[in-house]
């Protein structure tokens, strides 16, 4: 089953590599929480050519103000996701922030 992330700000449809996938489900992560992360996220540069899209404070109150007191609490618990980009756009992998990430 391919996977699909269509996102609202983005006008491009991001696809997810074979490794991108796995995560997610050995993570338990939903595809909706990679869309929201994509829309509101903040990114960053791994300084190895991909960017990483994260949840930072600003990403999460705009988040909160805009989703249905009920759908944001069934994400919240996902707002330490983060997820590699690839240059061409792929998403390359996800999975839960343990460290901060430097700017």
């Amino acid at each position: 089953m391919d996977i699909v992330i269509h996102t609202s700000t983005r006008s491009a449809m991001l696809q997810l590599t074979p490794h991108a996938k796995i995560r997610l489900q050995q993570r338990g992560i939903p595809p909706s929480v990679v869309e929201n992360l994509l829309d509101y996220g903040r990114c960053s540069h791994d300084h190895h050519g991909a960017t990483i899209v994260y949840f930072d404070h600003q990403a999460r109150n705009a988040l909160r103000r805009r989703t249905e007191p009920t759908a944001f609490r069934r994400i919240e618990r996902y707002l330490d996701t983060h997820a590699v980009v690839a240059p061409y756009g792929d998403i390359v992998t996800v999975g839960h922030r343990t460290r901060l990430i430097r700017r």
